[in-house]
């Protein structure tokens, strides 16, 4: 399973409306950190500490061309944390097809008893 301090850091970083509007604009393509700024009405200061945390999560990667930082989606994009939401999704499913099969066969004995 993936390791919890990786997924707090991703999960922290996705509870941001700002950060998963970056990472949508991102899923279209590479952006400068200006033209985000711009597209989210934001300091180029303020989108730089949104795209850093980004960054920190291993969400985004960045390059420096000269004065202009660009921006892209991670390598990893969200394969890690679809993986655990995956993961508890299967626990979960198993779990509420075990609670079903007990509500039917309470239901069947209810019946025979009537």
């Amino acid at each position: 399973m993936v390791q919890c301090s990786s997924l707090d850091a991703s999960f922290a970083a996705l509870s941001d409306a700002t950060r998963r509007g970056v990472l949508e604009q991102l899923g279209r393509g590479d952006a400068s950190i200006g033209a985000l700024a711009g597209r989210f009405g934001m300091t180029l200061t303020g989108m730089s500490k949104h795209v850093g945390v980004l960054e920190r999560a291993g969400l985004v990667s960045t390059h420096k061309t000269g004065r202009v930082r660009t921006c892209r989606l991670g390598p990893m994009r969200l394969d890690r944390e679809a993986a655990w939401i995956d993961a508890c999704r299967q626990v979960w499913a198993a779990r509420f097809d075990a609670l079903d099969t007990l509500v039917t066969g309470l239901a069947e004995r209810q019946g025979e008893r009537q």
